[in-house]
């Protein structure tokens, strides 16, 4: 087994182009694939597709990683792998969903994205009423989309604009669970020491923007414009 300085000396070398470094990272990093993938059989996909895919976005984490980054190879890895698999099944998968579902799911997000923290959240009424749809139609274009933002869609906005992240969990002990906590804390790793501190604080310790703000010095608008800006993020890269 290779360890990180090694890992890392073969990632530069695979991103200069050498093929023999990019190969021996992926035959020493199977059981890693092997293990992301695991939580994806059963969704009526070849399990050689699955590993073929996650090799996909294996090698995406190879060529994109930044060896300043402070975090392991594997912990960058992981939501890449789970990523790739996912895309896949949101658009290639046994379930299909038509292009104009899928773009009316885009603008419905995109527009919950945009109102800001200190406003209430659309309810279906307001949304179908915003793009000229019916509530049954708001609700069937918000769940074809719902599955690759499981990890970081809002699903409780307060007053204060708070979003519980970890009400997604539902067993503590489930292997997809444990998948998905490991996924989360990856992304939170590579968040700069401010935002992941704010993160933590906000959605571990229950503090609220403005007791953040005050220990950190900062205004509660500052607070909440790093959350929401740190929460698109993740949810990209989640969703990537």
């Amino acid at each position: 087994m290779i360890d990180y300085e090694q890992t890392l000396r073969l990632i530069e070398l695979a991103q200069a182009g050498d093929n023999e470094a990019k190969n021996m990272l992926i035959n020493q990093n199977y059981p890693l694939v092997k293990s992301v993938i695991r939580r994806y059989r059963n969704k009526g996909v070849d399990y050689d597709d699955l590993f073929q895919l996650g090799c996909v976005g294996f090698v995406k984490a190879i060529n994109n990683f930044d060896c300043s980054y402070n975090v392991k190879f594997s912990t960058y890895a992981v939501p890449m792998i789970a990523g790739e698999v996912k895309r896949f099944l949101r658009d290639d998968g046994y379930i299909k969903v038509s292009r104009a579902i899928k773009s009316q799911a885009i603008e419905i997000n995109r527009y919950l994205a945009s109102i800001p923290p200190q406003e209430p959240t659309p309810n279906i009424e307001d949304i179908a009423n915003k793009f000229g749809m019916e509530p049954q139609e708001v609700v069937f274009a918000m769940d074809s989309n719902k599955y690759p933002m499981s990890l970081s869609a809002p699903i409780d906005q307060t007053e204060e604009g708070s979003v519980t992240l970890q009400e997604r969990i539902a067993d503590p002990e489930d292997e997809d669970t444990k998948l998905d906590h490991f996924i989360l804390k990856s992304l939170i790793a590579s968040l700069s020491p401010r935002d992941r501190k704010i993160i933590i604080m906000r959605y571990y310790r229950d503090k609220t923007q403005s007791e953040i703000a005050k220990e950190l010095g900062v205004s509660q608008v500052q607070v909440s414009r790093i959350e929401n800006k740190v929460i698109q993020q993740m949810r990209k890269k989640f969703s990537d």
